[in-house]
């Protein structure tokens, strides 16, 4: 029993190297010297009879061979972890630590408020969640979820569609007051705008009246831009001009009056009118129950959906 238990942890390892590319990122994870995880693999390639990995300086990377075992030793591993899930799940439900990434702007508005109700519903299952808006690696960061934003979402991944965005030119009533409410998506072409350091959003806004109508293209300018959607939310609230922003950010403030719809009868975007919010997670052969549980209460969960 010990010596499988060994196998079965001298396969993660494995794995684990092959994911990340690295010894030293893996002994950093696991807290150990470089040296340890090398003269492991050492030993584990000396008892296989074949190399596993070629060494760099920088990288590691799996040799023919090595591609080969680790494919099938991955799907063992794989079913000894669905045997766990399984058996644990019949007295204990979901368990586990579930790694997640989001946007700073969605974690913080959409996903923060839901944790205390989801850690009611599956209290065994901890959270670890990663908000960033950059776009992490899933594999090599060992992510078991993802949240990504855009008109479709490319790679080898599990997708699946949690809600649709649309987008809305919202301004706060003080504003409204000083400089008056523009009345045809043209006029911004003619007043200072809060802008989104991303390409297309800092300099161009489109707008159409009907799904299939024409489309008018405004151009956008103004001294302020930022690069996280949760200032510029913060600077519309303030006062300080109109914004494009997703209708989840602001969904609370348009129905508490903090901010106005400029345009209620305009489909508006910057880059394509048929966004969404997506869930991401790497393929595998099963999909943990945590996983499952997050995916189904989000969708349960989150208004907007598809």
């Amino acid at each position: 029993m010990d010596q499988a238990l060994m196998d079965l942890n001298d396969a993660r390892l494995l794995i684990e190297i092959a994911r990340r590319g690295s010894f030293a990122e893996v002994a950093r994870d696991r807290g150990v010297d470089p040296s340890w995880v090398s003269r492991m693999v050492a030993g584990i390639e000396q008892a296989l009879g074949f190399r596993l990995f070629q060494r760099t300086t920088r990288r590691v990377a799996l040799t023919e061979a090595g591609e080969i075992y680790l494919r099938r030793i991955q799907l063992i591993a794989e079913e000894f972890d669905q045997a766990r899930d399984d058996a644990l799940a019949v007295t204990r439900g979901p368990v586990g630590i579930l790694r997640m990434t989001a946007t700073v702007a969605f974690g913080q508005t959409v996903l923060v408020p839901l944790i205390p109700r989801f850690r009611n519903v599956y209290p065994g299952v901890a959270l670890d969640l990663l908000l960033t808006d950059a776009t992490v690696n899933l594999v090599s960061d060992r992510i078991d979820l993802a949240i990504r934003h855009g008109p479709s979402v490319t790679g080898d991944m599990v997708v699946t569609k949690l809600r649709t965005t649309r987008y809305r030119v919202c301004a706060s009533p003080t504003y409204l007051a000083q400089a008056g409410a523009p009345t045809h998506p043209q006029e911004l072409a003619h007043r200072p705008c809060l802008r989104f350091a991303l390409p297309g959003f800092r300099s161009r806004w489109l707008f159409r009246e009907a799904t299939a109508g024409p489309v008018i293209e405004v151009e956008v300018g103004g001294d302020i831009t930022v690069s996280g959607g949760l200032a510029l939310h913060s600077l519309a609230l303030a006062g300080e001009g109109p914004a494009l922003l997703a209708d989840w950010l602001i969904e609370a403030d348009t129905a508490a009056g903090r901010l106005i719809d400029l345009f209620p009868g305009w489909q508006v975007t910057a880059t394509s009118f048929e966004t969404a919010v997506w869930l991401l997670y790497p393929s595998r052969s099963f999909l943990p129950r945590k996983v499952r549980a997050m995916i189904d209460f989000l969708k349960a969960s989150v208004e907007g959906g598809a």
